[in-house]
């Protein structure tokens, strides 16, 4: 037999597990731009982050493809491989085509099944190499694994191509039956959903299949298995409620992260706070909704770095923020204290990302320049997006696989670059982070000006039958920019780290620099002084200042006290 191509295996020996992840979506009639776009981040611990290439190719009869687990490399097995696979740039393919994911695991009973092959990362790239439609994507993510074994947790995917996106819903039967059961909804136009590892799709259409489609079996297995009543009318059957039942930190950690997506786009998203913190788990939140205005690109990628600001869950304000308002909190993602236990917030920035992007899927444009892949390495509150375009032939080579790994550091890995600028950033949040922020929108915004002249430059050869020349056009683009700007990146992460180095601030960066020394700020001042009392007080000294800043971190908050003792000071200095 002819052997088809291996480059499943390429980096998924390197890359490690993306459990924990967040999708973003807005149909084109809510989008200002009018075009489909969605965001995922995968976020895990020890996920390499690279963009990755697989090649178009054509393949003789008889060729098979060696499956390997996306996220662990391990053999698997062997499926017939397609005549013809389709070039694949990161998460979307050249007929714009795109998917992403979020785990939201299942019941227990339901997470293992012995003998499978495809998993659910080799399901979203095989399926980018056969597909040239959203249609054709579902079809063949949910025949692959009734015929060879679905091999991973339960998941939710976003399949997206210009004119459609859906959310499919699947979950594997175990060792009771070889394959899945699923549903998949199409997001109707001009509103916007999300998901971020929970099932959300709940009652659903058994009659249009424009809107809803799902497999034969979805509710019988689930009465085979008593799960629910034979008795239940089909109208009331919920998926999400069946095979993933709420619980009170997944509403809090995964779909928190959906409410503050929808609380920036709707009113009155308050009356879910009491289901978000747990304590009314019935009054979940709709699949979807219609934003009060419409979303551009660049709101999108402002959305995916959010923290949950200004709201209840906003994480800058309270003692873990430290004293300059990180918005992060270390992992282990609960924990306990004597009998009681605790969740962190877990919002959609988080500092586990490898990598990110944001798929924009435009209707009106030759597929290969039409789909951007708007492409970020590490966390999304510290990516720049990089325009890769979907029809390019090679890759930038500082963001592929190859030059490094989780394990082992280089300064030619855009992923470590981007890395070390976070990381620094990490240190002093609100006093650095602002530059960063600043620096990442300045170069976005480039980008999006410098996309608009491709875009010119590519119809003007393509119309006129270069279209050799208008590929490569775009591929030279997307891969000199990328990886211009990995330089422009380590650069800027040395000028950070001599402005800030030692907890100073240099505010002459020139030959003769003067520092300041910014300190804690007040408010932090006053939990120590709180915490600590007279410790750090210097003695025999009595400095008003001080008194005031004890006062306040104690919350006495009376001016009249304040002026009393500093009118006694200036007596007993009259005096003595």
């Amino acid at each position: 037999k002819m052997e088809g191509p291996k480059i499943l295996v390429l980096g998924m020996l390197l890359i490690g597990v993306a459990l924990g992840c967040t999708n973003l979506i807005v149909t084109k009639g809510a989008s200002e731009e009018g075009y489909n776009m969605f965001t995922y981040s995968a976020d895990s611990f020890v996920l390499y982050g690279a963009l990755y290439h697989y090649p178009p190719a054509k393949h003789p009869e008889g060729s098979i493809r060696h499956v390997y687990n996306w996220d662990y490399g391990t053999y698997m097995g062997d499926i017939p491989e397609a005549s013809e696979t389709y070039n694949v740039i990161g998460n979307m393919n050249e007929y714009q085509v795109s998917i992403g994911e979020s785990t939201f695991g299942g019941r227990s009973e339901l997470l293992f099944q012995d003998g499978a092959i495809i998993d659910y990362g080799s399901l979203i790239y095989i399926t980018l190499q056969r597909a040239k439609t959203a249609r054709e994507a579902l079809t063949l993510m949910t025949t692959l694994p009734q015929e060879y074994g679905y091999a991973s947790r339960g998941e939710s995917f976003t399949v997206a191509d210009k004119d459609e996106i859906w959310i499919l819903e699947m979950i594997g039967k175990g060792n009771f039956e070889k394959g899945s059961v699923w549903v998949a909804v199409k997001v109707p136009d001009g509103t916007v959903t999300a998901h971020a590892n929970q099932a959300r799709i709940r009652t659903f259409s058994w009659t249009d299949p424009e809107s809803a489609i799902y497999s034969e079996d979805v509710m019988s297995f689930a009465v085979d298995r008593e799960y629910v009543s034979e008795d239940l009318p089909r109208e009331d059957f919920s998926f999400s409620d069946t095979y993933l039942p709420m619980g009170i930190v997944k509403a809090r950690t995964s779909e928190g992260r959906v409410w503050s997506f929808f609380n920036k786009l709707a009113p009155n998203m308050d009356q879910y706070i009491d289901y978000i913190t747990g304590k009314d788990l019935e009054n979940r939140m709709p699949l979807f909704i219609t934003p009060d205005h419409k979303i551009s690109l660049a709101q999108l990628n402002e959305y995916m770095r959010d923290h949950n600001d200004g709201t209840y869950f906003d994480m800058t304000k309270d003692i873990a923020a430290q004293a300059f308002g990180l918005p992060y909190r270390w992992r282990p993602l609960t924990w306990k204290l004597g009998e009681h236990e605790y969740v962190n917030e877990r919002p959609v920035s988080t500092q586990q990302t490898g990598w990110n992007f944001v798929s924009q899927l435009r209707h009106n444009m030759p597929d290969k320049v039409g789909g951007i892949f708007w492409f970020g390495l590490d966390d999304t509150s510290g990516s720049v997006h990089v325009p890769m375009y979907c029809g390019m032939q090679r890759i930038p080579f500082r963001w592929a696989l190859g030059h490094a790994t989780m394990m082992e550091f280089s300064f030619d890995s855009a992923f470590w670059v981007f890395n070390l600028v976070s990381h620094w950033a990490y240190m002093r949040w609100n006093v650095i982070y602002p530059e960063v922020k600043a620096k990442i929108l300045e170069k976005e915004n480039q980008y999006y000006n410098e996309v608009k002249d491709i875009d010119e430059q590519f119809l003007n050869l393509w119309d006129n039958g270069d279209q050799e020349d208008a590929v490569e056009l775009i591929t030279s683009y997307s891969e000199e920019t990328a990886n211009k700007l990995v330089d422009e990146w380590f650069d800027f992460f040395k000028y950070l780290f001599v402005k800030y180095m030692d907890g100073g601030l240099k505010s002459d960066m020139g030959d003769d620099p003067r520092k300041k020394a910014p300190g804690y700020g007040e408010e932090w001042y006053g939990r120590i002084v709180t915490e600590t009392g007279d410790k750090y007080l210097v003695p025999d000294s009595i400095d008003t200042k001080l008194l005031k800043r004890k006062l306040k971190g104690k919350h006495w908050q009376f001016q009249q006290i304040i002026n009393e003792i500093s009118f006694l000071l200036k007596i007993l200095n009259f005096l003595f």
